[in-house]
């Protein structure tokens, strides 16, 4: 049997191929943001000229290391929010799992999801159907054969118990972290918003609100956990995408992890944030929906 070259069953692995959705597809005007922003609770409203140079540079970061850097277009009906791309779908070697949302606002950019992937030939695996709700931000690979998956507001028990029976059929194990109830319903808190793993052995998390069972069920696996510090979570310091092993891209404004990184041995790249990541909630994990990762 030949070796793999790509997997999309990794959240380390070097970068390939990414899906992005650029920030003029998705803020799309002035207008837009004025009429959008507050009712999605975005702590302020971004400036658009600033997020779209914000923006060109983060893309720039990721075409230096990624093969293919693939743009999704404008689409019928989509808020700001799909500027936050990973959550609509999940990749798997298989094929695509589209997600159901869990935030109303974003319920039609599943369905955009799937045309885009229809158009360019992408298997799709399957799809979380009503009462499921699951975000593609609530889940994260720890190896090529475990995906976890937050039990959230955004992403309810059908939705997980959907997920497994996709995916256990295939010899992929899914485990539940259950996550605190923190702010509420409307905000945004994700799996992603508390873990990031950036190695087969190191992730980058902010304990506080981490299950206690599911973190020793990472230290269990041999990780070494790199811990944001409190002033730091709100700024995106656990929000850390791996370009590759311990290469990685996160907001800038975070010195403590981005000193901690350092010191496990890490690359870390950082980029200007407030307007296209702080303000909605989203880092560069958030940004981007890598399809393929070298295996």
């Amino acid at each position: 049997m030949k070796p793999k070259l790509l997997t999309a069953q990794s959240e380390y692995l070097p970068l390939a191929s990414v899906f992005i959705r650029p920030v003029e597809h998705a803020f799309q005007d002035t207008a837009t943001l004025d009429s959008s922003w507050e009712t999605l609770n975005y702590l302020s409203r971004p400036d658009y000229e600033v997020a779209l140079a914000q923006y060109s540079l983060f893309k720039k970061i990721l075409g230096a290391s990624a093969s293919e850097v693939l743009d999704m277009p404008k689409g019928d009906g989509l808020s700001l929010d799909c500027l936050y791309c990973r959550d609509a779908s999940i990749a798997t070697d298989h094929g695509m799992i589209l997600c159901r949302m869990g935030k109303p606002a974003r319920s039609m950019e599943p369905a955009d999801h799937k045309a885009f992937f229809q158009a360019r030939g992408i298997p799709i695996l399957g799809a979380i159907e009503a009462p499921g709700t699951l975000e593609g931000g609530d889940v994260a690979w720890l190896d090529e054969g475990t995906l976890a998956v937050g039990h959230t507001y955004r992403t309810n028990i059908s939705g997980i118990e959907q997920l497994k029976a996709l995916l256990n059929p295939l010899g992929i194990t899914v485990i539940t972290a259950e996550l605190p109830h923190f702010r509420g319903p409307s905000d945004v808190f994700h799996l992603m918003s508390i873990l990031s793993p950036v190695d087969r052995d190191l992730a980058v998390v902010y304990s506080p609100l981490m299950p206690i069972a599911f973190r020793n069920i990472l230290l269990e696996r041999g990780f070494k956990l790199v811990e944001v510090p409190e002033n730091e979570y709100d700024t995106m310091g656990c929000n850390v995408l791996a370009l590759g092993p311990r290469k990685c891209l996160m907001v800038e404004g975070n010195p403590q992890t981005e000193a901690a990184l350092r010191a496990a041995g890490a690359e870390v790249i950082t980029y200007a944030g407030s307007e296209i990541s702080v303000k909605g909630g989203g880092g560069p994990t958030c940004l981007t929906r890598p399809y393929y990762r070298r295996a």
